[in-house]
Formats: structure tokens, C-alpha cells, sequence
């Protein structure tokens, strides 16, 4: 077998026992696999476990905070930071490698495809979609929500090879989690003093919308532009009707 990439990937997850082992298992071509679980009730860990990984329990809260544990107990300079719904392209990890063996920078940014319901996304943001994910090990991640992120970094260069992205295994799962950041994002708002107007309840959403379906492309996709068009509008009402639900109970 060909000698192992000196880089430390690292997962953050939380109940992702459907589909950690295989996530682990694509990983096969790293040094050390790091699993960061943020008190998974299902069979998360054990799963990791089998597949290969090291698993460090009791971390986060937030996938911000458990990346950030993990780096700190990684043996190798490099990271790659990656979700368990995320999978390596055969030219990004021959790209990694050769990257990590004689580095120009010391963080690079990969291009994701998206996939939603079977179908590649190629408009509006799922289209141009690139993330900062290898990186040294004393580099950070900013801890926010519902999304974390690297911290900037000015020496960042590209790599060609792509990330394949599934973020939603069906539309109830996607429910979930619409439901779930817009509560999170609206307790973000409130907690900085934010109150919802008008504005935000009947046209950020209807923008939103606007900005997707016709700026965005996503009118050249036909029904799956359409209809992501019209839940990414409901995602952007759902956290603005949270933030106003707060103000009604004075949460």
C-alpha cells in the first residue's frame, strides 16, 4: 500500500451513525483520522471506532469548538477539516498530497459540489460554493453559528480537486435542519439585541427568493431551482418568525 499522507483529517459530528463509518473509510489515504463527537446518543462513536478513527467524546458545544479540540490533540502540521456528509475526489487527495510534500501556502480552499435530491447544484451559491479546509494545525476555526469558518488567512491559495457535498439525505432531513439553524441563527439575533421588523418577516424572505431563482440562476434549473429557491425564502422567514416568536414570550 502506498505510504499515508502526513495530514489529520478531522470530522465534528453528532448523531451521524448512518454515515460516519463511510466518511471514516474515505479518509483511508491520511495519517490519522480524528473524530470529534459532540455527545452522540446513537451508535456515532462505535461506528468511528470500527472504521479506524480516533474518537474524542465530550467535545463542543458546536462543531467551531470540537474542530478546535481536535486540532489541538492532532499529530500532524496539516489538517483537513471535513463534515461527515462531505467526500474526497480521487484528484483532491492526489492534490493534498503533493500540497502537504512541498506547501506554496499555508492553507488551501477546495471547491464543493453540491448534490440535493440526486442532482448536482451548478447555480447561485451551490454552484460557486468553496471552502477553506487544509490548513496548518495552529490555525483555528471561528466558533459561530449555525455555520463555523476558518479563520482569515491571507496566504490561502486553490486547489483544483473537489469536495462531493450531500448535506441533506432527503427533504424531512432537510426540514430538520432548516428548522434547527433558523432557531439558532434567530437566538444569534436576539442575543445581539436584533428585533424583527416588517421588513425582515415580508421581504427579506421574498429577496431572498429573488436573488436565488432569477440573480442566482437557479430559473435555469427548472423544478430543483425552484423549489431550493423557495425553501431557502422559507429558511430566511423561518429565522426572522423566531426571532419575533422571542419577543412575543420575552425569551
Amino acid at each position: 500500500m502506498p505510504p499515508k499522507v502526513p495530514v489529520t483529517v478531522v470530522i465534528p459530528v453528532l448523531n451521524e451513525g448512518h454515515q460516519i463509518a463511510e466518511c471514516v473509510r474515505d479518509s483511508y489515504w491520511a495519517d490519522e483520522v480524528l473524530v470529534a463527537d459532540g455527545g452522540s446518543t446513537d451508535d456515532t462513536v462505535a461506528q468511528a471506532r470500527a472504521a479506524g478513527a480516533t474518537v474524542i467524546e465530550g467535545t463542543g458545544p458546536g462543531t467551531g469548538k470540537q474542530r478546535n479540540q481536535a486540532f489541538a490533540q492532532a499529530r500532524n502540521a496539516w489538517i483537513f477539516s471535513l463534515d461527515a456528509d462531505e467526500r474526497f475526489s480521487p484528484e483532491l487527495i492526489a492534490e493534498i498530497g503533493a500540497a502537504v510534500a512541498a506547501p506554496k501556502h499555508a492553507a488551501y480552499r477546495i471547491r464543493r459540489r453540491n448534490f440535493w435530491l440526486g442532482h448536482e447544484q451548478t447555480r447561485g451559491g451551490w454552484g460557486r460554493d468553496w471552502v477553506d479546509r487544509l490548513h496548518r494545525r495552529e490555525h483555528r476555526y471561528v466558533e459561530a453559528r449555525p455555520h463555523d469558518h476558518l479563520e482569515p488567512i491571507a496566504d490561502t491559495g486553490d486547489l483544483r480537486g473537489t469536495l462531493l457535498h450531500q448535506p441533506y439525505r432527503d427533504l424531512r432531513h432537510q426540514l430538520d435542519k432548516m428548522n434547527r439553524y433558523a432557531e439558532l441563527g434567530a437566538l444569534d439575533l436576539w442575543n445581539a439585541g436584533r428585533r424583527a421588523s416588517w421588513w425582515d418577516l415580508a421581504i427579506r424572505p421574498l429577496w431572498r427568493f429573488i436573488k436565488a431563482w432569477i440573480l442566482g440562476g437557479g430559473i435555469l434549473e427548472g423544478r430543483y431551482g425552484l423549489t431550493r429557491s423557495v425553501l431557502g425564502a422559507y429558511t430566511a422567514f423561518l429565522k426572522y418568525a423566531n426571532l419575533w416568536a422571542f419577543e412575543r414570550t420575552k425569551r
